[in-house]
């Protein structure tokens, strides 16, 4: 039996108001479970969805779990994270319930773990390996390459694509996110966390596609008031982790 075979890694799927899609969404993960190599589980956390997306969920016997008010991103993931461990999975993956990540890029997340070439990796669509053609608006674009350049600039550690919510981690990372993991700007900010205690972190290409059905769970994206808030968040925790 190989390394991979004796992992167990489960998906955490935020998903708010996604009834549209969530089915769709579910039967790629599904198909892919049929053809890979390793023990691969899911769970929708339904983020106090206002639309009919709970009754999709149980109509469609999806695995997931029902919050009864809207807890946002981080939440929300911080749930997947706390199921993670309730149930001793290995990785954990963050994985879009919109349809925006390729289940197909997988593996390319999990290879660096499962070879224990780092704790935690992240899905980039910047890298020059990656295969994604879609790249996010210009203007997100120029958002992302400064909230990169400030990361970097704090810890000397450089993750272009730094907002992506595609991204794994060990059983260490699950531990620090179950106690720890921002609500606001999750993406960003947990990456000082995560140098603080020293967790290897390892940039891979994945391929992305543009969301089709949904809200964005990020509006805020759109105004420098994101870019403000964001950028004072990941200073602070910053100054929190020289502190600690």
């Amino acid at each position: 039996m190989t390394a991979e075979n004796e992992q167990k890694i489960l998906l955490i799927i935020p998903a708010y108001n996604e009834a549209e899609g969530i089915v769709e969404n579910i039967k790629k993960v599904k198909h892919y479970q049929k053809r890979c190599s390793y023990r691969l589980d899911y769970v929708v956390i339904n983020d106090g969805s206002t639309d009919n997306e709970e009754e999709v969920l149980r109509a469609n016997e999806i695995n997931h779990v029902e919050l009864v008010q809207n807890l946002g991103i981080g939440g929300a993931v911080q749930t997947g994270y706390k199921y993670a461990q309730e149930n001793n999975y290995d990785i954990a993956v963050q994985f879009d319930g919109d349809g925006q990540h390729d289940i197909d890029s997988l593996s390319n997340l999990l290879e660096p773990i499962l070879n224990n070439e780092a704790d935690f990796t992240v899905g980039s669509r910047f890298l020059e390996e990656s295969n994604s053609e879609f790249k996010s608006s210009k203007a997100r674009q120029t958002g992302i390459k400064i909230l990169s350049s400030l990361i970097y600039f704090t810890s000397k550690i450089r993750i272009k694509d730094v907002t992506s919510g595609y991204r794994a981690g060990n059983k260490k990372v699950i531990k620090q996110f179950v106690n720890r993991y921002p609500r606001q700007y999750p993406e960003p900010e947990s990456y000082m966390h995560l140098f603080a205690q020293n967790v290897r972190v390892k940039e891979v290409g994945v391929r992305m596609f543009e969301r089709t059905t949904g809200v964005s769970s990020i509006s805020m994206i759109k105004g420098m008031s994101y870019m403000i808030s964001v950028s004072i968040s990941i200073l602070a925790a910053t100054l929190s982790r020289k502190e600690g």
